[in-house]
């Protein structure tokens, strides 16, 4: 049985990574012009946070929880699965996003100035419906990793919460530029963003009662595997999308690089 503290900071946590699509659409009303080095910076330390701690921690910790459960032979292949059942997962959910308003596309502050109003209203509700979609999995993630090893529930929301700010400017400039109303436009960009806490909600009422060790190991190897899809298919695209590729790798070695540290300090 999980301490319900422990389940209050999972979810608390879950909450602070949805939210943060609320700061990128009020990057929408503050600036004039997007800051695309600091974007592309943070795109890429986003997925190197997610790439790293996906390949040295979810996935070692998912090799022993489902190798104590399932022994030495079976395990491995449960695993290796589990994970790229995960990319299967989050690769169809994406899949079945129509261009534009699949959230993977990067969007810039300029453009509301420059918008034109017919379709954009269509355009800005579907895309926080397709960013909605994406953000139970991550939610879900986060969830299920802060109620095992906290550092790495919060390695996990830092990293899902600044690659949701992009997601808020996506959501908001063609909901502004349709509208002109700011308070609809940042209402939409949050509550797309609370997606991820029900992801949260759907995991603790719904799968957390078949919780063991072997199902753990096999959700960490899925997470591990949507994680790791997120970082190569949407923040890096994403990132160079914004033209700034240096910025972007910069990023994503400055993010490996303080997992690394963080993570062996914490042992």
């Amino acid at each position: 049985m999980i301490d319900p503290d422990t389940v209050a900071v999972a979810f608390v946590l879950t909450l602070i990574a949805g939210l943060s699509t609320g700061i990128g659409s009020l990057m929408v009303f503050f600036t004039k012009k997007t800051s695309t080095r600091l974007l592309a910076f943070s795109l890429g330390f986003s997925a190197g946070v997610m790439i790293y701690v996906s390949f040295t921690e979810l996935l070692p910790a998912a090799h022993a929880s489902v190798g104590a459960s399932w022994g030495g032979v079976p395990g491995p292949w449960a695993v290796t699965l589990a994970f790229f059942g995960g990319i299967a997962f989050i690769g169809l959910i994406d899949h079945l996003v129509p261009y534009p308003q699949n959230p993977h596309e990067a969007r810039r502050v300029e453009e509301v100035a420059d918008g034109e109003n017919t379709g954009l209203y269509r355009t800005g509700i579907f895309t926080a419906l397709a960013i909605a979609i994406h953000n139970v999995p991550e939610g879900m993630a986060t969830f299920y990793a802060a109620t095992v090893d906290l550092r790495i529930g919060l390695s996990i929301a830092a990293a899902i919460a600044i690659h949701n700010i992009p997601e808020g400017i996506a959501v908001s400039v063609p909901v502004y530029c349709a509208t002109g109303s700011r308070a609809r436009a940042f209402l939409y960009a949050l509550l797309s963003g609370l997606a991820e806490p029900a992801g949260a909600l759907i995991a603790f009422f719904i799968l957390l009662p078949f919780f063991s060790a072997g199902l753990l190991g096999l959700l960490f190897a899925a997470v591990s595997g949507i994680m790791v899809f997120v970082a190569l298919d949407e923040l890096l695209p994403a990132a160079r999308e914004y033209g700034e590729t240096h910025c972007a790798v910069y990023g994503l070695i400055a993010g490996m690089a303080l997992m690394a540290v963080v993570l062996l300090v914490t042992v």
